[in-house]
């Protein structure tokens, strides 16, 4: 039996402020999972490579690649301040994202749709976009008779222990879709994993890089906000297109490997 592991991080906030700016409005969820093997044997070793050879660094003194700090050059990325560097980077992050083998599934909530719909009786965001997560996710294993458990980034204490509670309801009681059983035949533990940023998670560290330009595709596929263009995360993007969850029969992503909630 398969055991995978699901790697999770978000690109913006859990919160029902400020909804009318279209940065505050959308939450999303990005879940990447990986089977232990090919984690161990090929997907971490070739991203500390990557790492080694673009930054040189100290092994106990891990370069952690993170979105943000990526983008703004701060740390180790400031070698990115070179063009040549830059792009070379850029061509091996590409070919690393693009050869690897993993399933994504990304979930996007509209806040504003949603709290307008339900007023008090709205979902938390977050623990909302993390239950149509868990529901592909238990139904990749249920299908290919393989189990596997969850990784997230940790976001602080309240949220920590917010977030394990979702996921133990969601496990011990199953939802409104889905029974118990369909949870539990899947999932190895009970309990969510949590982990920091600091702790040099290769599949946390792709979640983060993949949350904001696979929730950025689902928006503008959806009509949602304006199309920028070509830029870095179209070319990730592109690079994803076939990594996605999909219907086993059909191939199709929306619904599967694509979310949006309202």
């Amino acid at each position: 039996m398969k055991r995978y592991r699901l790697y999770i991080d978000e690109s913006g906030d859990h919160t029902y402020y400020k909804l009318e700016d279209s940065a505050k409005k959308y939450l999303g969820l990005t879940g990447i999972f990986i089977e232990g093997e090919c984690y161990r044997a090929t997907f971490q070793p070739v991203m500390e490579i990557l790492k080694q050879k673009h930054f040189p660094h100290n092994p106990g003194e891990p370069v952690i690649l993170h979105r943000e700090d990526i983008i703004n050059r701060r740390g180790p990325f400031r070698r990115l301040r070179d063009v040549e560097r830059e792009q070379a980077f850029n061509e091996d992050l590409l070919q690393f994202i693009k050869e690897q083998d993993y399933c994504i599934i990304t979930v996007v909530i509209d806040k504003k749709t949603h709290i307008e719909r339900y007023g008090e009786a709205a979902y938390h965001p977050y623990h909302y976009c993390l239950v149509a997560l868990l529901e592909r996710y238990c139904g990749f294993l249920n299908f290919h008779d393989a189990q596997g458990d969850v990784l997230a980034e940790s976001r602080g204490g309240t949220e920590d222990r917010q977030l394990k509670e979702a996921y133990r309801v969601v496990y011990n009681a199953g939802t409104q879709w889905r029974g118990t059983e369909f949870f539990q035949r899947g999932l190895t533990s009970s309990e969510i994993k949590l982990k920091q940023k600091s702790g040099n998670i290769a599949g946390l560290q792709l979640a983060d890089l993949l949350a904001y330009p696979s929730k950025q595709e689902i928006l503008i596929e959806e009509e949602r906000i304006n199309d920028p263009g070509d830029n870095f995360g179209k070319q990730i993007c592109q690079c994803i297109e076939a990594k996605y969850n999909r219907h086993v029969f059909d191939g199709r992503i929306k619904g599967y490997g694509t979310i949006l909630l309202k």
